[in-house]
């Protein structure tokens, strides 16, 4: 095996559209557990940069998600008290913080997806069925980390200029609002320079050619049909209620035949699959590594 990220970039796109798909129908509370652990674990071995901040972001996601489906949602025969003369019953509670959950772990699943799929990736999948919408894509996701660093020296510049002293809520508002401005001027001038230079360089003019560094292996192939039969039977299991659950009125029992059985393993093993691919690699390099050094001691 190879490490995740230098696979196909349909394999890619497929498996993170899948893992998606079928997390956002397996509404059953291991499920939810599992794709929030493989979520973490993904995030923490493919896209560790910045995690920390992201994780912040997802528990205020969590906490917000959790907290208004038991005030906007009064289904339910458990009553926990009454608020306003709503009454606040434990399954709304318990629907939320699912909804939470699952919501944190397709964010990181996503997070994820946008560290590995890079432009290039989505030129390359996009580009033959829509090449227009293949280059705004890839020129978007070239834009956003432009955008970043050019709003970090605006506002670096501002602040050595000695015009941002961030003493106070309304002075921050401000240069906020001043550098929104700037970047706005800004955007629009680099649009204008990026098409007449694709309008210079014929851009439009004549037969459009592409050319990918990116080739269909057998090992593409082997982990296409991994994924086929993980997805595959766990979408099964899915629609023919074999790992049901129920919230309202009244929460019902998880699952636990051999069916369910099978297809929270396999769920588990879909969507640890990156995760697994990385740790053989670093298995295997370590023992490569291991080897070398032994060799040149002898």
């Amino acid at each position: 095996m190879k490490p995740f990220e230098s696979y196909n970039p349909i394999f890619l796109f497929v498996y993170f559209m899948t893992v998606t798909v079928v997390s956002m129908f397996a509404f059953n509370p291991v499920m939810i557990a599992i794709a929030l652990v493989s979520g973490i674990l993904t995030t923490l071995v493919l896209a560790p940069e910045g995690c920390g901040r992201f994780f912040i972001y997802a528990v205020f996601i969590f906490v917000v998600t959790s907290a208004a489906n038991p005030v906007f949602s009064h289904n339910g025969v458990t009553v926990l008290f009454v608020m306003n003369d709503n009454p606040i019953t434990l399954e709304a509670v318990l629907y939320g913080v699912a909804m939470g959950t699952l919501i944190c772990a397709i964010l990181m699943i996503m997070r994820v997806f946008t560290r590995i799929m890079t432009g290039d990736k989505m030129l390359c999948i996009m580009g033959s069925a829509s090449p227009k919408l293949a280059l705004l894509i890839s020129m978007t996701f070239r834009f956003i980390p432009l955008f970043h660093r050019q709003s970090v020296k605006i506002e670096r510049t501002q602040r050595a200029l000695g015009r941002y002293s961030g003493e106070n809520a309304i002075d921050t508002i401000r240069m906020k609002l001043k550098i929104l401005s700037m970047m706005t001027t800004w955007g629009l001038e680099n649009g204008i320079v990026t098409a007449d230079s694709m309008s210079a360089r014929g851009y439009g003019t004549g037969r459009r050619t592409s050319f990918s560094v990116y080739r269909f292996r057998k090992a593409d192939a082997v982990m296409l049909a991994v994924l086929a039969v993980f997805a595959g039977t766990v979408a099964f299991f899915i629609a023919t209620d074999a790992v049901k659950f129920s919230y309202y009125p009244q929460m019902s029992g998880i699952a636990h035949t051999p069916a369910a059985i099978v297809c929270y393993v396999l769920y588990g093993l879909m969507c640890l699959l990156p995760v697994m691919n990385e740790l053989e690699e670093k298995i295997k390099w370590r023992y490569l590594e291991s080897g070398i050094l032994g060799s040149r001691t002898e």
